[in-house]
């Protein structure tokens, strides 16, 4: 007996040697786990480092005023190439026949550059624009009745019938309103 107990304590007691031995040719799980952890926390404490400071240094002001320029700066030269273009019309043609020289990899590898600077702003107001344009047309019901209603009123017309439930306002809700229905419908 004490034999077996001492080939299952060598096995499996203090020292496994059953799990030495798997672990050379499989990772031990609840250690990587571990692992991953204290690295995931070691990286989002270098993060949290990083931002943590306040940025007040001249230097950080020059940056992230120049990150803040190409925007207005893209905006601000199309404008000007189309004042530019109506003011001296030579001068721009010149230019524009300077750009058709450009080499067509070249103007590829503007557009890559340009569609991935702007391209998550690009798609996240094309959302905005198709949730306001559902919105309009959820409203265009009420609107169009609300103009038939104006558009009965500047003609003259003096059944309120025409009016929709968005336009009219019950009696007793307004005193100044209920004064002019009264001193009209006579």
């Amino acid at each position: 007996m004490a034999l077996i107990g001492e080939v299952f304590g060598t096995l499996f007691g203090q020292r496994n040697v059953v799990r030495e031995v798997a672990e050379v040719f499989r990772e031990n799980a609840e250690n990587a786990g571990a692992r991953e952890a204290a690295y995931q926390q070691a990286a989002l404490g270098q993060f949290g480092a990083e931002f943590s400071l306040p940025r007040q240094g001249l230097f950080d002001r020059f940056i992230d005023a120049l990150n803040r320029l190409p925007r207005p700066a893209l905006a601000l030269g199309t404008i000007g190439l189309f004042v530019s273009a109506m003011v001296n019309p030579v001068w721009f043609a010149s230019r524009m026949q300077g750009v058709a020289l450009v080499p067509e990899p070249l103007w590829w590898l503007m557009g890559a550059i340009v569609t991935f600077y702007f391209g998550a702003r690009s798609q996240a107001k094309s959302d905005e624009f198709q949730r306001s344009i559902t919105e309009t047309l959820a409203r265009t019901a009420a609107v169009t009745g609300n103009i038939r209603a104006l558009t009965a009123l500047d003609a003259g017309a003096e059944n309120d019938a025409v009016a929709t439930p968005a336009m009219a306002t019950p009696a007793g809700e307004n005193p100044a309103l209920d004064e002019w229905r009264a001193g009209h419908a006579a």
